[in-house]
């Protein structure tokens, strides 16, 4: 769909003289008024990855904490430093569908849509700060 806007605005931009160039920097100013490139993307669906957290990781992670190793928490901090791939969505769900040292895998027992609900309420949550 983008391809296509953007398709029709430099067909549009030749037919009136309009430099190329302008229309991918009225583009680009555009995407930024209208929030497409500032607002946060989330892969999955924030209020069932709560659901899921609190049935499955709760027991260790309850308000973004760690009971069996407490430095790696899940503030935003701990998880840039301690998150193989950094703070992102990417590296929660590998971390949560693989496990890694006391944490256990969670790949054969969450879907892949429940993995990334869950690696979504984490990073959003880690963002506004655990209760």
């Amino acid at each position: 769909m983008k391809i296509a806007v953007f398709a029709t605005l430099l067909a549009s931009a030749a037919a009136f003289s309009i430099s190329p160039k302008d229309i991918v920097k009225a583009a680009a100013s555009g995407a930024v008024i209208f929030g497409i490139a500032t607002s946060p993307a989330f892969a999955g669906d924030v209020g069932a990855g709560e659901q899921v957290f609190n049935a499955n990781c709760a027991a260790c992670h309850a308000g973004g904490q760690n009971v069996i190793m407490p430095e790696k928490t899940l503030e935003k901090d701990a998880l840039e430093q301690y998150l193989a791939g950094g703070r992102n969505e990417a590296a929660v769900r590998t971390q949560v569908t693989n496990g890694k040292n006391a944490m256990p895998a969670f790949g054969g027992r969450l879907s892949d849509d429940d993995i990334a609900n869950v690696a979504s309420y984490v990073i959003a949550t880690a963002d506004e700060g655990w209760e």
